[in-house]
């Protein structure tokens, strides 16, 4: 079942590690998601090549909003924009809102949390492991690979060249922010690790309390009033430090009902000052991907509602319209149990590989197709058939594998 070569490499540890995740949260792991997606090529195939191979790198900026149910594949399919942006030398920051940790209604927090989960491309037993991460990973990385071609060798003066290096990068729309990624650079080439720490405090929004950052010219606190414009900073820093640009992949798990009408107001506007920024260029060489379960955040009479709704009305449908802004997870236009049987088929294959056992297909096929039409009947309320149906067929996968082994023990008998 499926094609062979999509598991070349695909070892026992990795493909255990996926059926654990899967079998267990139901949620696809950072790196692994890839080797079980199915129906999201004509999405992904059309977002790579309208926005991610040269749109977004050359200056553009876009704003999607994805609906889908909880656990109807909104994190899959994050996933795999991630996959796809790293393909193109792009940063990513994935992050998962929620009322307790980052809430969208303070847009401080949601900097903070960009600023956390910066990632830059990586290779696959990082991504297994545990991935280089936030601002400090990626300052680390930008001083390792400039300082090695630099002209560091007499008859240059060091310093020299690296105050002439860091003149060349030019001017942020925040001075302090400016004056701190340069000083952070300088930090790292003289060694002067607590001050590189401090400064790395205060990119992450921290605004510690320091004389120093006074005398190295950083005034600005990192606060409501300028996570804007600090957002705006970090897209310069990525561009001028040579990569294509910043996706940001926001991920609300649920809409949160006990916000107060002020909350709720401000997330609207929130939301509403990040659609204008990218659709008038002000985040250039940004995407920003907000997932939502539903759209009912979005029902109400006053002008910010009807703003947004103006905004956020038009559907993307693949290349039929790739500039429509809502993609609805309920439209991939397959057959749900179809679906559900290719995602079954590949983890099926998943699951062979992690259990070094060989399934009949027979009898697999039958399973599989059990399983997806009971997951399409069952799902209920909030919870898609999706998430659903993985939880299921790896419990059926046990099964499968359990009975094998008794019918083969029942053969060595007779």
């Amino acid at each position: 079942m499926g094609d062979e070569t999509e598991f070349e490499n695909l070892d026992r540890t990795l493909a255990k590690r996926i059926i654990n995740e899967v079998g267990g949260t139901g949620q696809p792991p950072l790196y692994g998601y890839q080797f079980f997606t199915a129906g999201l090529d004509r999405y992904m195939e059309t977002i790579e090549a309208e926005y991610l191979k040269d749109y977004i790198k050359y200056g553009g900026s876009s704003f999607k909003m994805v609906v889908g149910a909880y656990g109807g594949g909104k994190t899959h399919f994050l996933y795999n924009v991630l996959g796809r942006a790293w393909e193109h030398n792009y940063i990513t920051s994935y992050i998962e809102l929620s009322a307790n940790s980052v809430p969208f209604h303070k847009l401080e927090e949601v900097y903070r949390a960009i600023v956390s989960n910066l990632i830059f491309p990586q290779e696959t037993a990082a991504l297994l492991d545990e991935p280089e991460k936030g601002i400090e990973a990626v300052l680390r990385k930008w001083y390792r690979e400039t300082i090695e071609i630099l002209p560091l060798v007499p008859p240059y003066r060091p310093g020299e060249e690296v105050e002439n290096y860091l003149r060349a990068l030019g001017s942020f729309e925040s001075t302090s922010f400016q004056n701190a990624v340069k000083k952070a650079f300088t930090a790292l080439y003289q060694g002067e690790e607590e001050l590189f720490d401090l400064i790395v405090q205060w990119l992450k929004g921290e605004n510690p309390s320091s004389k120093l950052l006074t005398e190295l010219h950083i005034y600005e606190k990192i606060d409501r009033s300028t996570a804007f414009k600090m957002l705006r900073c970090l897209v310069q820093f990525v561009l001028k430090t040579g990569y294509s640009g910043l996706i940001v992949l926001l991920d609300e798990a649920e809409q949160t009902p006990s916000m107060s009408t002020r909350e709720r107001s401000t997330l609207l506007q929130n939301l509403r000052e990040l659609v204008d920024a990218c659709s008038r260029g002000a985040l250039k060489g940004t995407m920003v991907f907000y997932a939502v379960p539903d759209e009912s955040f979005l029902e109400g009479r006053t002008n910010v509602y009807e703003a947004l709704n103006q905004r956020l009305s038009t559907t993307f449908e693949g290349e039929i319209n790739p500039t429509g802004v809502k993609i609805d997870l309920e439209n991939l236009s397959k057959d749900p149990v179809d679906l559900l049987i290719e995602i079954g088929a590949k983890l099926a294959r998943i699951y062979e590989i992690a259990h070094e056992v060989k399934f009949d297909e027979a009898e697999l096929e039958t399973t599989i197709r059990e399983v997806a039409e009971k997951a399409d009947q069952e799902s209920y309320g909030e919870i898609a058939y999706n998430r659903l149906f993985v939880q299921l067929i790896v419990p059926s996968f046990h099964a499968l594998k359990a009975n094998s082994m008794e019918n083969a023990k029942g053969a060595e008998k007779t």
